[in-house]
């Protein structure tokens, strides 16, 4: 007895199309056939995939490591040439004297409040 001859005669479009499609799909999948070394192609080219994947990631990153330390290095050669007020060892800060002792500074107004 076959899944056809199990049925009754009063299938409903949905039943019928299901019956017909597992069909044609089973009927299909009788005909194909595996090649014999099928898994062990599929797995060479996957893994050449992959080496190739990464190696292309290792040399983005590399590109982009680089190009950011060259950019950086552009950055920091375009500091002024005249020398800056904060380093330039010239002159007294905030009142006092390179030579100075605490001492020597006025005395700071207390805050109001």
């Amino acid at each position: 007895m076959t899944y056809r001859d199990a049925t009754s005669s009063s299938d409903t479009g949905a039943d019928r199309t299901e019956r017909e499609l597992r069909e044609a799909l089973s009927a299909l999948a009788d005909g194909v056939r595996a090649a014999p070394d099928a898994y062990r192609t599929a797995r060479g080219e996957w893994l050449r995939r992959e080496r190739r994947r990464r190696l292309v990631l290792a040399v983005l990153i590399a590109v982009v490591f680089a190009l950011a330390t060259l950019i950086g290095l552009w950055v920091l050669n375009r500091t002024p040439a005249d020398p800056g007020v904060i380093f330039s060892g010239t002159g007294t800060h905030a009142g006092a004297s390179l030579t100075g002792s605490p001492g020597d500074l006025p005395p700071t107004g207390s805050p109001a409040g």
